[in-house]
């Protein structure tokens, strides 16, 4: 175990994707894998899917984060559950945001947070915030185009299912699953084996289509397991399903249905995807972890 020091935090959570926010306004206390383990704990920690630590992007550790400093003032240091870093959280960029409006770091309105995955621009909305994410890019080839699939995915109980790797910033694995198959009655206790085997891991999102534009899906995460929501998962969704579909494709807005909620996608005319749900903070506190 790592030395107990005092932290204060603030929890928070997107379509019941929750986390642990840490502020760390003087950079001066960088996350270890023990101390975000002990954090995310739900049985004797705080609990979430994964902790956030809130810094100055210019007093960043890595130097790809401090280049944009100049776009945005504050970084997103996101660490998933099991103490490995992430590139990226949808949902979690937006519970940022809610902090930082709250504590008075940004006033609101549109501004950008820095990322390992670039600089990403939050708007405000009448019910949370919209995050533009960046394109979400379809890991395609002349293969997949012909075979409309480049992963298998086994669930236990199920047959091995065809699925689509998509990147918004993290890697996805989408499997969009038969009529046959239940969605509520998968297995995912466990995380999904995916073949070929990626080598940083992969989220993997199980949808179903339920009408045009809209979707159900089921998420297990690397690093957390099943979770209630994922934003950058319901992006990918959004995307495979659209490729699936083809050039006749006309929706650009999806709803996403998951088990803490509903969040929307927006493919823009830039090429973007942006995610738009809510996000609350329900507790502050200081913690001996």
């Amino acid at each position: 175990m790592g030395d107990v020091r005092q932290r204060n935090f603030t929890k928070g959570h997107g379509t019941e994707n929750d986390f642990v926010l840490v502020p760390d306004p003087q950079g001066r206390r960088a996350l270890d894998s023990d101390e975000v383990r002990r954090l995310a704990d739900r049985r004797a920690g705080i609990g979430g899917d994964g902790v956030i630590r809130v810094v100055p992007t210019h007093l960043a550790d890595e130097p790809t984060v401090r280049a944009q400093s100049g776009t945005a003032a504050w970084f997103m240091d996101y660490r998933n559950a099991d103490g490995s870093i992430s590139q990226m959280c949808g949902n979690g960029s937006r519970v940022f945001a809610a902090y930082l409006i709250r504590e008075g770091l940004e006033t609101g309105g549109d501004f950008a947070i820095a990322t390992r995955a670039g600089v990403k621009r939050v708007r405000t909305t009448v019910d949370g915030f919209a995050v533009d994410l960046g394109p979400a890019l379809v890991d395609e080839s002349d293969d997949t185009r012909e075979k409309g699939f480049n992963a298998v995915v086994h669930v236990p109980g199920a047959p091995d299912l065809p699925g689509l790797r998509v990147h918004v910033g993290n890697p996805h694995t989408v499997v969009l699953l038969p009529p046959q198959h239940a969605l509520d009655e998968l297995d995912l206790t466990g995380p999904p084996q995916v073949a070929p085997p990626p080598a940083d891991g992969t989220n993997v999102e199980f949808v179903q289509l339920l009408g045009p534009g809209h979707l159900a899906m089921r998420v297990h995460e690397r690093g957390v397991g099943e979770t209630r929501s994922c934003g950058t998962g319901a992006v990918a969704a959004a995307a495979a399903t659209r490729w699936w579909e083809g050039a006749s494709a006309a929706n650009s807005e999806w709803m996403v249905d998951v088990p803490g909620g509903r969040l929307t996608v927006n493919f823009t005319e830039t090429g973007t995807a942006e995610l738009a749900g809510p996000a609350e903070l329900v507790a502050d506190g200081t913690t001996e972890l």
